[in-house]
């Protein structure tokens, strides 16, 4: 089971660089710092090196944190414990969905969008749960902006990934620049570094088996295949109905249900978590999903009669309707409002015309502003769908 390195990380590890281990809990992260702590041990490495859990709140396994306890325990090691200073994961779904209404109601969006991280393109709740507020906490302990050389000028930030685990992480480097935890004003620049990044998955077990750790009660007890939030929006469908099985986890599952019949968007794709253990609703609550599914078919069918030319796409608007666009825009705007419950703005064709126009001022001067370059108002091209 060897750990993945290159030349600069030896050369950071032989210079006593701090070695921060990103834990969360699951069998990766748990792997990650038992191998990569020995490993050090090795090298001879007497830098510092700390454990650092993101505490999601309410989205949390109840033992994801004892589980880190565990860890930093075994390894005699400090375990760093940040939290999202606005709300846990719950709140930020409730935040986006609240953002996402202002956004439409003010036309900074033509179609209604989801509240819900998705894998790929909008995948905030990793990027700003994790890795934001870790970067924060590794530029506040380890960055300097004293006089003289800086005690730190390098950190690697070691996680788990492996690519085993999908064909985008097959493709992940030994190490990259973490832009999030590297600081110019604090003199810091930080590494991500995947020590582990071509075990197995019976190697990572293997590992916990043979220094005596007892891995995240999920896998054991609830047979789930991974460890993150309770409900994950990469989830397979078995460990969505293994998280809900825990009597644990039933309010958050009615929460999220509940923001699902609210917002009019399913959790993941076509699939709604309504589904997942309707046994865990009320009447009412099924009732208000099912509606909500007839609402969401009733929205897709009105937004599929925006122009093509005005969805949404980098640097929007990037033209001005024609009149008769315009009264189609707005015509689809009402009917989703109601559709939604919300009150919006622009329902007019005129006032459509007039809101582009002041969203193509703004767009301009930005441009300038950032030293970007304008663009003529011309027909857009097709694109795909935003939402």
């Amino acid at each position: 089971m060897k750990i993945a390195t290159n030349p600069e990380i030896d050369g950071m590890i032989a210079d006593n660089c701090p070695v921060v281990y990103s834990v969360s809990g699951g069998k990766d992260s748990a792997a990650l710092a038992l191998a990569t702590d020995a490993f050090l041990d090795e090298r001879g490495h007497l830098g510092p090196r700390v454990l650092i859990h993101s505490d999601l709140g309410r989205a949390e396994w109840s033992d994801s944190l004892p589980a880190c306890e565990r860890l930093a325990a075994k390894l005699n090691r400090e375990l760093v414990v940040v939290r999202r200073q606005k709300g846990d994961m719950v709140d930020r779904f409730w935040q986006r969905l609240r953002d996402n209404t202002a956004r439409y109601s003010d036309l900074r969006l033509v179609q209604a969008l989801l509240p819900w991280p998705t894998p790929t393109s909008m995948r905030y709740c990793t990027s700003e749960m994790k890795i934001s507020v870790i970067g924060q906490e590794i530029v506040r302990r380890f960055g300097f902006k004293g006089a003289g050389p800086a005690p730190y000028p390098n950190v690697l930030a070691a996680n788990g990934i492996r690519r085993e685990e999908s064909a985008r992480r097959a493709k992940s480097p030994v190490w990259k620049p973490d832009a999030k935890a590297t600081s110019r004003t604090a003199r810091l620049q930080t590494y991500s570094w995947h020590p582990i990044l071509d075990w197995t998955r019976d190697e990572v077990f293997a590992i916990q088996s043979a220094r005596g750790y007892q891995p995240h009660e999920a896998y054991s007890k609830f047979g789930m295949s991974r460890v993150s939030c309770k409900f994950c929006i990469m989830a397979d469908l078995s460990d969505l109905q293994n998280s809900a099985s825990n009597p644990e986890h039933h309010d958050t599952y009615r929460e999220m249900v509940g923001i699902e019949t609210e917002s009019t968007f399913s959790f993941q794709g076509d699939r709604w978590l309504a589904d997942v253990a309707p046994e865990l609703l009320t009447a009412d609550a099924r009732a208000l999903s099912a509606d909500a599914r007839l609402r969401a078919a009733k929205r897709q069918a009105a937004e599929s009669r925006i122009p093509r030319g005005l969805l949404y796409e980098a640097g929007w608007p990037r033209r001005m309707p024609t009149e008769a666009e315009a009264e189609d825009l707005a015509s689809v705007r009402t009917e989703v409002a109601g559709l939604l419950g919300v009150a919006v703005s622009y329902t007019t064709g005129g006032e459509v015309v007039e809101r582009f126009a002041e969203l193509i001022e703004e767009r301009e001067a930005r441009e300038l502003r950032t030293g970007g370059r304008l663009v003529q108002i011309a027909a857009a091209p097709q694109m795909e769908m935003f939402c």
